[in-house]
């Protein structure tokens, strides 16, 4: 995600946004989108927690991503020795 991210800052237009990154992909989904979020996840989530997204950079999503999965991943850390060791006594 964080080469994703920096890839998108180096490639991608300065002033690019979520909305006309994702229609770079697609061209037809800014217009489908809202029908679509309206659908899955309601109105009021759609108008106040995905539409502010769609106007920041395009750069800002995958490096949120990856502050979280990392943050995921340290707090969820392996254990320092496993429940069933194979190591042998002698």
């Amino acid at each position: 995600m964080l080469v994703a991210a920096f890839s998108l800052i180096v490639l991608a237009p300065p002033t690019m946004t979520l909305i006309q990154g994702l229609a770079e992909l697609d061209p037809n989904l800014p217009r489908r989108l809202p029908r679509l979020a309206h659908h899955w996840i309601g109105t009021r989530v759609y108008t106040q927690g995905l539409l502010p997204l769609l106007v920041r950079p395009v750069w800002l999503v995958p490096t949120g991503l990856t502050l979280l999965f990392a943050g995921v991943a340290a707090s969820t850390g392996s254990p320092r020795q496993s429940p069933r060791s194979t190591r042998t006594r002698g």
